[in-house]
């Protein structure tokens, strides 16, 4: 089987912010979200270099190797923020959070810095693949707060890790995906305000990506959601 997605991507600014930091990319081999750090517009700055750097995988042919390059493309970006803040000093502290998934064979190659999330959505079952690099994630795999309580917690929002010109250490996997499979991305303007029961239930009742995707948003602004918002769908095809 080599795989090709068939994919869907909505942002929204949210509530609050006056600009949306967040960038994505769907396409039939990759499925990338970036979700922009360090406040003003130098967080979109970021997200935009990474997805376009990232975008350049989404071609016919292939890449050869599609882990590799998914590896390479990833420290391309990295590199290009600091190339950008060390031609704009105004733009030192910027930073995205990344999550991609890339076509490699009958495999998806997934990256992930940051709180940005995957999900997988399988024979009614939804998985989340990424672990948050998030201080409250720490506080969870400690013992010192529940995941009901991080939800909630003041400084949820604080990133451990993102991709910002300097030394990452990148998340990398393997998925194993089968026909019928539906992959979310999305940034934390949506996880952070839609539980994962309401995701699920949506996906459930949701067969057309487009109308999924926008639900999704939606529930994140009728939550009240500030944040920019982000989702991406990916369904699964076998040629």
């Amino acid at each position: 089987m080599s795989v090709i997605l068939r994919t869907v991507a909505v942002s929204d600014r949210g509530k609050a912010r006056e600009n949306n930091e967040d960038a994505v990319h769907a396409g039939p081999n990759l499925v990338a979200v970036a979700d922009g750090v360090g406040g003003g517009p130098s967080g979109e700055v970021a997200s935009e270099i990474v997805i376009r750097t990232l975008a350049e995988l989404d071609q016919d042919p292939r890449p050869e190797r599609p882990a590799e390059a998914l590896r390479a493309a990833v420290a391309a970006a990295n590199q290009g923020i600091r190339d950008a803040i060390e031609a704009d000093p105004n733009l030192a502290g910027m930073g995205t959070t990344l999550t991609a998934m890339l076509a490699d064979g009958d495999g998806l190659d997934l990256v992930h810095v940051g709180d940005s999330r995957a999900y997988a959505w399988r024979g009614g079952q939804l998985t989340q693949l990424t672990r948050d690099d998030t201080y409250v994630q720490g506080l969870v795999d400690q013992g010192l707060i529940s995941p009901a309580e991080a939800r909630a917690h003041p400084q949820r929002a604080l990133v451990t890790q993102a991709v910002h010109g300097a030394g990452i250490n990148p998340s990398f996997a393997v998925v194993t995906p089968r026909p019928g499979d539906r992959y979310l991305l999305c940034s934390d303007g949506l996880s952070d305000y839609v539980d994962d029961g309401a995701i699920a239930h949506t996906l459930a009742e949701q067969n057309e990506l487009a109308s999924c995707a926008q639900q999704l948003i939606d529930l994140a602004l009728a939550a009240g959601a500030p944040d920019n918002v982000s989702v991406i769908l990916a369904d699964v095809t076998e040629v």
